[in-house]
């Protein structure tokens, strides 16, 4: 389910639309992702008590469709404390709550700002079925809570999440999932999120799990779907009786778990035949298809749940825009999109004519801004103040803050909303100008590193690639060959003060992503000079940082929530 923060009475109604279908389709049980009532996650609207009652009614109202089937449904209860809860709706009310018992507190996670941790497990009797309940984290944790249910006899656990989404996160979760499915002999239900919400992409990937940890069901990524399974539990049941070694371990623990007042199983009469399953859905590959297909939902549902009609960009002819570009026009239509191409007296004609002919191959509005006049009336205003002094970074930087007010000009008089172009790479050493590049209201490729930009283009470009835009291989190849370079002076290149790339990125993957220092740096076969050069200018550029727009995660760490740094700090790592 895609719900959206705030919105408890959409996110209500898609829920109920739900359990109608999940019902008319014979399902014993629907369930919904974690906190599906107000979305994920509601941060400090968790510290209102309107919110938190408009929560407790919607649920209530909920509840009036529970008939003919078992709903659990996440929000966040409001108790003695606040609990992170599932709820379980049948015959018209609310049943039962279980309480999440582990609350993550790291990365781009603050649950314990917000939450009581809960206290035991819990498992329920639906027909001669005992199900266990649990709560995103808690089946990340071995052992308690899933152990304790599966020790009291639940042959299925129901995890109901809001997992957010990295590069290659499916998998590693469905692997998760099946080890936690072997050590218990049970089979487990995993019941996903799915959207953007603000830097956050959920991937949706829901899935079922038999009991040998054999996948038997699982959802389209980054989609809404319901999806229907049958699940045999007299097979875990049955792998139990075989299983001797779990007889000591029950016999001698004293799980702590609670145990809900049972329900009848809502479709005893039904012939197993009458459901209708979905079928096992494929995870995208390869993992460029994956982050491609992130990116653009975690666009489309910023643009679009915050109501914006259009977007707008600059199109430079380089790399980056051309990336972001192709995102905006895959995600919301070619209709939707507007490029401004704003070249100064060193934007080349090779790269003016490539970004037209992209514009043009993915039929996005295009909109061209002279900026050498107000360059020059920048150049006689400030005459009298710089006279003496040598051009620098200084005449550079005002042609990015040229163009990102004429920009955010547009943004102003239209109403649309201004994606940023700048990568991981530039982000993590400076390399943006405040109030010019890092101008706009959504920096789609914030986390996505400079090289990782090349192959999400080259796949753009590939057959493999949807043609949504209407344009097979939208990216002139002269783009993806042509050397970086800002060009806001003559002859311009990135690596005259950078190092290459590819180099580049090695290093700021271990030092942002890994916390590795200096000497573990340089010890892995990386030159000292550039590890040098890139630690000082990440630590220099945070306070950049701190004032650029939101941009979608996709990496293990991703600047803003993932990773809170001072910008004050005069730590600086030592040679040893």
């Amino acid at each position: 389910m895609n719900a959206c923060v705030g919105d408890i009475v959409g996110n209500a109604q898609k829920a109920s639309d739900s359990i109608v279908a999940a019902r008319e389709a014979g399902a014993d049980l629907v369930a919904f992702p974690e906190l599906a009532l107000t979305g994920y996650p509601p941060e400090d609207l968790l510290l209102r008590e309107h919110f938190l009652a408009d929560a407790a009614a919607a649920l209530r109202d909920l509840a009036n469709h529970a008939y003919g089937i078992v709903v659990v449904v996440g929000l966040p209860e409001r108790a003695e404390d606040v609990y992170n809860a599932a709820a379980i709706l049948a015959d018209g009310r609310v049943h039962a709550v279980y309480r999440k018992m582990y609350l993550p507190n790291y990365g781009v996670f603050d649950e314990q700002r917000y939450f009581q941790a809960g206290t035991s497990g819990a498992v329920i009797d639906i027909g001669s079925q005992r199900v266990g309940v649990t709560v995103c984290e808690d089946i990340w944790e071995p052992g308690p809570p899933a152990s304790d249910e599966a020790l009291a006899g639940a042959t299925l656990i129901l995890n109901i999440s809001a997992s957010p989404y990295h590069a290659g996160k499916g998998t590693e979760r469905e692997r998760m999932l099946a080890q936690r499915a072997r050590e218990n002999l049970a089979c487990v239900a995993f019941c996903a999120l799915v959207g953007g919400q603000d830097e956050l992409v959920f991937d949706g990937h829901s899935c079922v799990i038999d009991h040998t940890g054999k996948t038997i069901a699982r959802a389209r990524q980054f989609e809404e779907q319901l999806l229907f399974c049958e699940v045999d539990l007299a097979a875990a049941a049955a792998a139990r009786l075989r299983e001797t070694g779990h007889r000591p371990l029950a016999r001698h623990s004293n799980p702590s778990v609670q145990t809900m007042p049972a329900l009848p199983s809502p479709t005893a009469e039904r012939e197993p035949s009458q459901l209708d399953c979905s079928p096992l859905a494929e995870p995208l590959t390869p993992v460029q298809a994956e982050i491609y297909a992130a990116l653009s939902l975690g666009l489309r549902d910023y643009v679009e749940k915050n109501s914006f009609d259009q977007v707008l960009l600059g199109l430079s002819g380089g790399i980056d825009s051309a990336l972001v570009a192709c995102l905006a026009s895959d995600a919301l239509g070619a209709e939707r999109v507007n490029v401004a191409i704003m070249p100064s007296p060193y934007s080349s004609t090779a790269t003016q004519d490539d970004a037209r002919l992209l514009a043009s191959r993915l039929g996005a509005c295009v909109h061209e801004l002279q900026i050498s006049p107000v360059m020059d009336a920048y150049a006689e205003t400030l005459k009298s103040e710089f006279e003496g002094l040598k051009e620098d970074l200084t005449e550079e930087n005002i042609q990015a803050r040229i163009r990102g007010n004429l920009l955010m000009a547009l943004s102003n008089k239209f109403g649309w909303l201004v994606l940023t172009t700048g990568n991981k790479s530039e982000m993590s050493v400076g390399y943006t100008t405040l109030y010019g590049d890092l101008a706009g209201g959504f920096a789609v490729i914030k986390d996505v590193p400079k090289t990782l930009v090349y192959e999400l283009c080259k796949w753009r470009n590939s057959q493999a690639a949807p043609p949504a835009a209407g344009a097979s291989a939208p990216i002139p190849t002269s783009i993806i060959e042509r050397a970086p370079s800002a060009e806001l002076r003559e002859g311009q290149r990135d690596e005259d003060s950078l190092p290459p790339y590819e180099l580049l990125d090695r290093i700021l993957h271990g030092y942002i992503e890994l916390d590795q220092g200096r000497e573990q740096l340089i010890s892995s076969g990386l030159p000292a000079a550039g590890v040098d050069l890139a630690i000082r200018l990440v630590d220099l550029a945070e306070y950049k940082r701190r004032q650029a727009p939101p941009g979608i995660k996709i990496s293990t760490r991703a600047f803003g929530r993932d990773r809170r740094m001072p910008i004050t700090n005069a730590y600086r790592p030592q040679p040893s």
